[in-house]
């Protein structure tokens, strides 16, 4: 008699968004193949102009592409929608770590994110890249400043891109925030459910600015949709606890008040 083989533990999905990325991306989609746990790399190509999609296919990626330029907040959001089509339905669903595509051989260097999620230290997990100094520049200034004093926790790159996550702390960031706000709302957003989030130090080569944020327009729109990000949530945790606390007075059931007894008037003596 044939004895059922064991279903396997949790495993990771690599979620790569790409954009005219062909230079680095097949050393990218390899070396997180190479990441223990992680059994799906899948790059969302955001409508490239180079054959970035052929590349990272043959490097192993499943590979799908928008028409146009979306973003990579709703490239995220197509891609964990592919990765939870492709999950086993007798597994848990895939853990998914997001890398940047030009990493090249440096995202091996990712690999400690995907145990601390694995095994349940945390529900998200983000690359510490540069373990000497807290994040540099005012948006970061601004997304640290917002975190501690909505949860009391300081991080020390708010605005760190690579990170792994669980489904479930996905989900509660959807839908995610665009632009530059995309990190700082996902760690607020998953502070506020009451799940855990831990930064872990990790080998990877520090990589300058994007060429966009080198330009002053560029630093202006990071400044912006951090600031814009920081401010909406701020405004939906007021509304929230305004929300909880009328709730708590007026409960469903609770009888109202009964007024006070009138008190009759005395009539005046003629």
């Amino acid at each position: 008699m044939a004895v059922p083989a064991a279903h396997a533990g949790p495993s990771v999905a690599a979620l790569i968004v790409a954009h005219d990325q062909a230079r680095r991306i097949a050393a990218t989609v390899r070396a997180a193949l190479a990441i223990p746990g992680v059994d799906l790399v899948l790059v969302v190509d955001d409508a490239s102009t180079d054959n970035t999609q052929e590349l990272a296919r043959r490097a192993g990626a499943v590979v799908v592409r928008h028409s146009h330029i979306r973003g990579r907040s709703a490239a995220v959001e197509t891609g964990a929608s592919v990765i939870a089509m492709r999950d086993e339905p007798d597994r848990p669903p895939r853990a998914i770590l997001i890398l940047d595509p030009n990493l090249g051989h440096y995202a091996i260097g990712a690999a400690p994110l995907v145990p601390a999620v694995l095994e349940g230290v945390c529900d998200l997990a983000v690359a510490l890249t540069d373990s000497q100094s807290l994040a540099p520049g005012v948006p970061s200034k601004i997304a640290r400043t917002a975190v501690e004093k909505a949860t009391g926790w300081s991080p020390r790159q708010p605005l760190g891109r690579i990170r792994c996550l669980t489904r479930e702390a996905l989900e509660i960031a959807m839908p995610l925030a665009r632009g530059n706000g995309l990190e700082v709302a996902m760690t607020l957003d998953v502070l506020h459910a009451g799940l855990a989030i831990t930064e872990v130090e990790c080998e990877i080569r520090h990589k300058g600015p994007s060429i966009e944020d080198r330009t002053p327009v560029g630093r202006a729109n990071r400044y912006r949709e951090v600031l814009t990000v920081v401010s909406s949530r701020r405004i939906r945790s007021r509304m929230q606890s305004t929300r909880a606390s009328v709730g708590n007075r007026l409960r469903p059931g609770d009888k109202a008040p009964e007024p006070a007894p009138e008190t009759p008037e005395r009539e005046e003596e003629q």
